[in-house]
């Protein structure tokens, strides 16, 4: 049986059909020009198109009037909210499942998943419940927020106004936020009288204000820069004496996107960052200057059996504090990114609720990894999840939030690039830059565009955004390249901005290698050459260097540890005489080795072919024949196409190419003869 929904007020965007039978108002699910769930055609919001339905099942799609709706709020959902703490802001103990299973044309659960925001995030939650069924409400003062077309039900009304929170509440069965700057005392005051809310409303206020978090996850041991509160022009000469300069001085509410933030680089600069945040009555508090030499995230999933799940760190750049760009994976060592995982699972831990949560970190010179700050919802950092991992960020928070198994998090892409689609100009023109960059991206392998269908552009404002996915880091940084760098742009009347530029020179800054070419000596370059001209061929990037496992032992040692770090993926290793170097550094890394037996002055190589060849069970080499650089080169390739089509393709090509010199050269060799043939 389909459960009814109320009516949460006049200006819910269900509108303007009545039953018949019971003068109700008829909720339609706005689903696209789908069918909708109960069998029904929607031509647009709120109006049905044509009934297939009998008057009985008619009368589980509407409402009847307000007033015939006795029950309260809590008796409507109770079956939702069994098992759930009343008292806000004391330890709760961890809900149950909400999420009814169904047996109807609802989907996989009958709960309805209200939304407090509908922006971007809000969209690409409906977007993510819609495959599965799951119905998506979302309460937002826009008209035509991103996520109004799109939604099951859209409230117009503000998500920090107590009545319009309070109604759209009544037909939810659990809310969440896609904004932190919500209403949290209707929150703490509706969880009080047994309404779900993920995560918890104690969550959300401990974010809300980010002197307070940083307090509690420095209770919590969470490795934090040192802060302190700022309350007068005492206080922040305090902090300026104690930690000197540059310093950070921050808003402790409504701060987003750099936003509330401003850098203190001497005494004079105090009091216009001080103006710039509002004042001192604003509320603010000063963190000391953290050198990072990398921004990281992690988006961690809370279940609502306090199990947590991570997706891989990723790397993030920001231009003018707005997140710009998002890599995954993140270019770091692996005990790095562990450390980062450890910091960010150990803050949310520390919360209550379920969801999915944005954990910024800041990685320093030393290899230390601070918290930056979080949020309680998902994350611009996990955009890319769409489509490079098994289970997106959208779709894990409605599995948290309604009590359904977590997702796998982990990649199903080597490697996945997020652009943000800022506004780089006003109206129109930045329409017109946007669209030029959005038709150029789907002409690129591997790319999807996400327009969030906001009505009005302006310089730096979040208008979408691009993911590239591909087989390596350095081939997703090419294909963003592409598109941003195209000359296209050129006769564009407002040029594409410096920023976007500079982040299309840094893609090529750091190239990643995915083979290492080494050798025990110079001397064996004539020979390990013949690899490097393969791979250069196949348009596959390479590392060249000596390493010799009697010479340099140290330095052999360090390069086969940390050559999968830097992301080599096959090392040909080039090595005459007694040969150690290829199996030395198979013994070190956990990379497929290629070996070379390079042909010395005395045993014509037979010494380092049996040498290299003769590796104990468990230490792997794959030995060519002596001074065979071009198969270790063509070897390698082979490795590298087992996981990127477009290489098998040129594999085949060079295979066809063999092919036609061997038929080339019978041709000639039957048309003019041997002995012709010789001369």
């Amino acid at each position: 049986m389909a459960r009814a929904l109320p009516c949460a007020s006049s200006s819910v965007r269900a509108g303007g059909s009545v039953c018949e039978s019971c003068s109700g108002l008829l909720v339609a699910a706005p689903v696209s020009l789908r069918s909708c769930l109960f069998g029904t055609r929607v031509s647009r919001v709120g109006q049905l198109s044509s009934l297939r339905s009998s008057s009985s099942s008619l009368r589980e799609l509407c409402v009847p009037p307000r007033s015939s709706l006795t029950a309260s709020p809590a008796a409507v959902n109770a079956k939702d909210m069994a098992g759930l703490a009343s008292a806000s802001g004391q330890q709760q103990q961890e809900s149950p499942c909400v999420a009814e299973l169904c047996s109807s044309a609802e989907g996989l659960c009958d709960t309805v998943v209200g939304v407090l925001g509908g922006g971007q995030l809000g969209r690409m939650l409906c977007q993510a419940a819609s495959p599965m069924g799951i119905r998506v409400a979302v309460l937002d003062p826009l008209d035509n927020c991103p996520a109004s077309s799109i939604a099951f039900r859209h409230a117009v009304g503000s998500f920090r106004d107590t009545n319009a929170v309070r109604e759209f509440a009544k037909g939810c069965g659990v809310l969440t936020v896609e904004i932190e700057h919500v209403d949290v005392e209707t929150l703490e005051a509706l969880a009080a009288e047994g309404v779900d809310v993920e995560p918890k409303p104690s969550t959300i206020r401990i974010i809300q204000d980010k002197y307070l978090q940083k307090v509690h996850f420095r209770e919590h041991g969470v490795a934090l820069p040192d802060f302190m509160k700022i309350d007068n022009a005492e206080s922040a000469e305090e902090a300026l004496r104690i930690f000197g300069y540059p310093l950070m001085l921050k808003s402790r509410r409504l701060a987003y996107d750099g936003r509330g933030n401003a850098v203190v680089r001497s005494k004079e600069d105090l009091t216009k960052a001080v103006s710039s945040l509002g004042g001192y009555e604003r509320g603010l508090y000063a963190e000391k200057w953290a050198p990072f030499v990398k921004e990281l995230a992690v988006m961690v999933a809370r279940g609502r059996d306090a199990s947590i799940s991570s997706f891989p760190v990723v790397e993030t750049t920001h231009k003018d504090n707005i997140c710009h760009t998002v890599e995954c994976p993140a270019r770091i060592t692996s005990d790095v990114a562990k450390l980062a995982m450890t910091i960010a699972e150990k803050a949310i831990r520390s919360l209550e609720g379920a969801g999915v949560f944005g954990v910024e970190l800041f990685l320093l010179a030393d290899g230390q990894v601070l918290l930056n700050e979080v949020a309680p919802r998902p994350h611009n950092s996990g955009h890319h999840t769409i489509e490079a991992c098994y289970v997106s960020q959208y779709e894990q928070h409605l599995r948290a939030v309604l009590g359904l198994p977590l997702g796998d998090p982990s990649m199903k892409v080597p490697a996945a690039l997020m652009y943000n689609l800022l506004g780089e100009d006003d109206g129109e023109a930045g329409f017109a830059i946007a669209h030029q960059i959005m038709q150029r991206a789907v002409t690129v392998p591997g790319a999807s565009v996400h327009w969030y269908e906001k009505p009005e552009i302006r310089r730096q404002r979040k208008m979408g955004h691009i993911t590239i996915v591909g087989p390596t880091a350095s081939k997703v940084r090419a294909r963003l390249n592409s598109i941003i760098n195209s000359n296209e742009f050129n006769g564009t009347v407002h040029a594409i901005s410096e920023s976007l530029m500079e982040l299309s020179s840094a893609t090529d800054e750091s190239v990643v290698a995915a083979v290492g070419i080494i050798m025990g000596s110079d001397s064996d370059l004539p020979v390990m050459k013949a690899a490097a001209e393969i791979l250069e061929s196949f348009g596959i990037h390479y590392e060249l260097t000596v390493v010799s496992a009697h010479r340099t032992p140290e330095r052999m040692v360090t390069y086969a540890q940390q050559a999968h770090k830097r992301g080599v993926k096959v090392i040909i290793a080039g090595a005459g005489g007694a040969a150690h170097l290829p199996g030395m550094v198979a013994a070190l890394s956990p990379l497929p080795v290629i070996g070379v037996p390079v042909k010395g002055s005395h045993t014509d190589g037979m010494d380092s072919l049996l040498s290299i060849v003769q590796m104990p069970r468990g230490i792997p080499v794959a030995t060519v024949a002596i001074n065979n650089a071009t198969n270790a080169g063509l070897l390698a390739v082979r490795m590298l196409g087992a996981a990127d089509p477009q290489l098998l393709e040129k594999m085949i090509d060079y295979q066809d190419g063999l092919k036609d010199m061997v038929l080339e050269k019978a041709e000639k060799l039957e048309r003019v003869g041997w002995q012709e043939y010789l001369k």
